[in-house]
């Protein structure tokens, strides 16, 4: 064995008296969940949006970015409740590279995991209080969840994460909506096992204690594409493939079936230029079929302000240091169009 302690993380009550949230703040988010809530059990007809960087790396332009979905949301509010990616854990398929915020506050320096929750904190207070939006991210680490769940109104379990039973058992105590999504193997049963053992109630270790569940209703699936034996993507949101998941949703009797769509990964081969595309076939097939205009309920869409990606070190202002992205002005174009064919 050889794990060398470099130094102690306080637990989540010390962190959040640290950077906490204040009245107004927890006001915003109490409104918001209450929306969102109600979109995924089908009481509002909004469609949700989850819009941003593939990786949250930096405060500045991640805020800048934010209030700027926040004056369009103004204008499209009506049709589309939309909710940023502040994503600050980002997991690695050979475990090397960037692993986001959390490990990383600094994408130039060395890893400093107390500094990055700290910081993560202070970025995730800082864009509500500036847009009036509260975030999505996702929980890569089932024992970080507590350090920002208060700050955030929806949650992403990946594809890696949604067969883990940890990750099933702690999505099953969550108040929020989480999406469960498709293995890279694309195995639709194996997302629908982890909604319904999210959704039922368990008894398990978690943080220290034996904690029992109450099952978490707005566990929900989210079609991200998948990858086969050849490495090949495979995408998964044609009609067809929206139609099989409205098919095994109502064969297992889940609560509030609802998919989200992410447009980009496997199902865009990771060409962030095809997500405009792909969400317009999504949005034809809805018009096509009622029952998938009932449980289509949203998007996935990575998009920073500068299109494309950048190394670590080149230093662009709003430009992905991950997966490549939409720009700004692509994605603005894409959300009037999503608003005016929902």
């Amino acid at each position: 064995m050889s794990f060398e302690k470099i130094r102690k993380i306080p637990g989540a009550d010390e962190i959040i008296q640290l950077v906490p949230m204040s009245t107004e703040l927890v006001k915003i988010k109490a409104k918001r969940d209450v929306e969102l809530r109600e979109i995924i059990e089908g009481g509002n007809d909004k469609f949700l949006v989850i819009v941003g960087p593939c990786s949250a790396d930096e405060e500045d332009p991640v805020c800048d970015y934010v209030s700027r979905l926040a004056a369009l949301n103004e204008k499209l509010k009506d049709k589309l409740f939309i909710v940023p990616r502040i994503y600050t854990n980002k997991p690695r398929t050979t475990g090397e590279g960037y692993k986001g915020m959390l490990h990383q506050p600094n994408p130039d320096e060395a890893a400093n995991m107390l500094d990055g929750i700290l910081s993560i904190r202070r970025m995730h207070a800082r864009a509500i209080q500036e847009s009036g939006l509260t975030a999505a991210d996702e929980m890569l680490y089932t024992d970080n969840l507590a350090y920002c769940e208060d700050m955030l109104s929806y949650i992403a379990i990946g594809a890696r994460s949604a067969e883990d039973q940890q990750h099933r058992l702690t999505a099953s105590g969550i108040d929020l909506p989480v999406g469960m999504k498709n293995p890279t193997s694309g195995d639709f049963n194996v997302m629908f096992n982890s909604i319904q053992a999210s959704q039922a109630s368990h008894t398990f270790i978690y943080q220290g204690s034996e904690v029992k569940t109450s099952g978490n209703p707005l566990s929900h699936a989210v079609l991200r594409g998948s990858v086969n034996k050849h490495g090949a993507s495979l995408p998964n949101y044609h009609y067809e493939d929206l139609k099989l998941a409205a098919e095994m949703y109502e064969q297992r009797g889940l609560r509030n079936p609802a998919i989200i769509v992410d447009v980009n990964h496997s199902n865009s081969g990771k060409r962030f230029a095809e997500q405009p595309r792909i969400a317009k076939e999504i949005l034809h097939s809805r018009g096509y079929s009622e029952r998938l205009r009932r449980m289509v309920r949203g998007l996935m869409i990575e998009s920073y302000i500068e299109e494309g990606s950048q190394k670590i070190g080149e230093h662009v202002y709003g430009k992905s240091i991950t997966d490549a992205c939409l720009g700004w002005e692509d994605t603005e174009k894409l959300l009037w169009h999503i608003a005016e064919n929902v």
